[in-house]
């Protein structure tokens, strides 16, 4: 199974069936075979704290909720996931494209890429650092589970040698 087909697959079997996005070169072929899937809704954004706010309406709304992005929209969020998602209890699943880690080509990149497990860990959102597909399918499995059990943000963070 190769890592864009094992993230949709997850995503599917998982039963999540509302995805927020923001552009990201990494999650493009993700975000293709989302966009072809008549049961996902998927609604592209502009920024990641506008998806974050659509998303929490449509899990009040009884759907099964993710936001796929780049690990920079993780910075850009950090007041709604703190004073909307923690304290509503709203389950979230955020299949996040970690650039600045190893392989990165763009130096730009980098001082972000250091800074995203520690932004998680501050906000005590737990997340997954999977190495291969197979690792992703079931990383993205059990943080939905807790997810919803817990009514908590979860991370799956996709290093650039993941790609």
């Amino acid at each position: 199974m190769d890592s864009s087909k094992a993230i949709y697959k997850a995503l599917k079997d998982n039963n999540i069936n509302f995805i927020v996005s923001v552009p990201c070169i990494n999650l493009a072929r993700v975000l293709e075979m989302i966009d072809q899937d008549k049961e996902i809704k998927h609604i592209p954004v502009t920024r990641e704290e506008e998806g974050f706010g659509i998303a929490a309406g449509a899990y009040m709304a009884g759907e099964n909720t993710a936001i796929l992005m780049q690990n920079s929209g993780l910075g850009n969020s950090i007041n709604v996931i703190a004073s909307l998602y923690k304290l509503y209890r709203i389950p979230i699943l955020m299949i996040i494209s970690h650039r600045g880690t190893q392989g990165e080509f763009m130096k730009a990149q980098i001082p972000m890429g250091e800074a995203t497990p520690l932004l998680l860990e501050a906000l005590k959102i737990p997340y997954h650092v999977p190495s291969t597909p197979e690792e992703a399918y079931n990383d993205i499995k059990s943080a939905w589970k807790l997810a919803k059990a817990k009514k908590y943000p979860t991370a799956i963070l996709l290093e650039v040698s993941f790609w």
